[in-house]
């Protein structure tokens, strides 16, 4: 890749001056910039990027003592270093232009030798000091960011993906003349099972890509087999990067190299490729910065994801033991949540509400552990007694999960379940649209499994006759009991159900 070239804005009223300046510096692989005005000099410089001037003293109107006072009270282009070009080389001049900013002093007549010169050694400082502030202000950037993410920190919505892009963004280049940052981004994370999953970053039309790639490489020369963190850094020179097995497994990848910066430990690797210059131990510092808060949301992930294993297998505990005098099988809280999250899938509902409702539906009957269980394994019609306490079952489950702001789903589906969308249901006589979606959802469900399960009461049913039932009705249940978007729903998903049943039925 081509190192982005160094420009210079040259700033003289004189023609002839100007095309000397540039006839010398043009053919050594400058881009030069040409102003015959301070006005048209500051203008330059707040629309181009420019790495150095060089700027007459003196010119009518705005002088270059002038110009160079306005470029360095400039907070975002302060840091240009200005070299004024006079042919008074007399030690007042120099005084003000020094006072002014000025970092250096040409005469006139130009030599060639001592302008390059000069030219070279102030990027050269120039550039240093660019990385140095560069390094600060990205890891400044990178502070704030995690902080952002600790204070809005949410574990029912934290995504390690989602998060882990956002922080690559903060350092990959989205536009072309960002030398500071990197063109290309590839992450290497070890698996549970010690296998490599790789991805590649990029950004397009400012918009940054990620891929998945596939990496032929021994894990041992990418991640540290000590479990110390190693950070290097290599430019194109370096005949140790283009030696490496590295170089060469990325441009099977099509990924050319000019230069990169390498993070690894025993399980993380990080490698930024392709900066618009040459890479330092400043890109690396920014690039431990950045592995740092990958780690950290990480372990973060890790433990986002045993506190929600834990979660799911405290609610379908608490399902089970609901059910120790009922009929139903620990099969029929998981199948139940199974035919939910078919149905939010096919309503479009967010995947994370989804997932919710498949886990927390297995609460539904959670109320019955205050019913008689005389009442539950009763064969015959039960009595207007006996039915209203079974009735209270909705009530007491809402009770009993409580107000929990991760258990609102839950408790929607516990006391509502039994509503009916033509308001013919219970506890409240809820009608259509009153009636939660997730209790809406789960009064199908359960209508299927009860009808698929045999009961004290009746034979079990098959899927065809199950599926008549519903959709057409049998006198005691009805398709008007059913929200349409649901039955609708079932309609098209009917044979999923019955695979449900076939695989959780044991």
């Amino acid at each position: 890749m081509n190192q982005i070239m160094a420009r210079i804005l040259c700033v003289d009223d004189e023609p002839i001056n100007l095309s000397l300046l540039d006839a010398m510096l043009s053919p050594r692989g400058y881009d030069v910039v040409l102003a015959s005005s301070g006005p048209e000099a500051l203008e330059k410089i707040q629309t181009e990027r420019i790495d150095i001037c060089l700027l007459d003293l003196m010119m009518p109107g705005m002088d270059g003592f002038e110009v160079c006072r306005r470029i360095k009270a400039d907070e975002e282009h302060g840091n240009i270093p200005v070299v004024m070009i006079t042919a008074h080389a007399d030690m007042e001049n120099r005084i003000r232009g020094t006072e002014a900013g000025a970092e250096d002093f040409i005469s006139k007549p130009f030599d060639s030798a001592e302008v390059l010169a000069r030219i070279k050694m102030l990027l050269h400082v120039k550039g240093l000091n660019d990385r140095l502030n560069s390094a600060y202000h990205n890891i400044a950037k990178l502070s704030t960011f995690g902080e952002q993410i600790i204070t809005g920190f949410d574990p029912a919505t934290f995504d390690f993906m989602e998060k882990l892009d956002r922080i690559v963004q903060q350092i990959i280049r989205q536009r072309f003349d960002f030398t500071d940052s990197p063109h290309v981004v590839v992450i290497g994370m070890l698996d549970q099972a010690g296998i490599a999953q790789w991805m590649r970053y990029e950004s397009i039309r400012g918009e940054i890509d990620r891929s998945v790639i596939k990496m032929n490489i021994d894990r041992k020369l990418v991640f540290s087999e000590s479990g110390n963190p190693e950070v290097v850094y290599h430019n194109e020179a370096d005949a140790e990067l283009v030696e490496s097995t590295l170089f060469k497994e990325l441009g099977k990848l099509l990924i050319p190299v000019s230069n990169l910066v390498r993070y690894s430990n025993d399980s993380f690797c990080l490698i930024a490729l392709n900066y618009g210059r040459q890479v330092t131990g400043y890109d690396a510092a920014v690039l431990s910065s950045v592995v740092m808060q990958s780690l950290f949301l990480r372990s973060l992930a890790a433990q986002v994801r045993d506190t929600e294993s834990a979660f799911e297998y405290t609610v379908l505990a608490l399902a089970r033991a609901s059910e120790a005098n009922d009929e139903d099988t620990g099969d029929h809280i998981l199948r139940v949540g199974t035919y939910c999250a078919l149905i939010a899938g096919y309503l479009d509902m967010p995947e994370k509400m989804v997932q919710t409702i498949r886990i927390q539906a297995a609460l539904h009957d959670v109320g019955k552990i205050h019913v008689s269980s005389a009442i539950l394994k009763k064969k015959d019609k039960l009595t207007e007694d006996e039915w209203r306490e079974m009735k209270l079952h909705t009530v007491h489950g809402s009770k009993i999960i409580g107000g929990h702001h991760r258990m609102g789903a839950a408790d929607r589906i516990a006391i509502s379940h039994h509503e009916r969308y033509d308001g013919s249901g219970y506890p409240h006589g809820l009608v259509g649209e009153q009636i939660p979606i997730e209790a809406r959802i789960m009064n199908l469900a359960d209508q299927y499994d009860a009808l698929r399960n045999p009961r004290c009461y009746k034979a079990a049913f098959d899927h065809v006759t199950s599926r008549q039932i519903l959709l057409k009705g049998d006198g005691r249940t009805l398709p008007k009991h059913f929200d349409p978007m649901v039955l609708q729903a079932f309609r098209v998903l009917e044979g999923q159900f019955a695979d449900v049943y076939a695989l959780l039925n044991h």
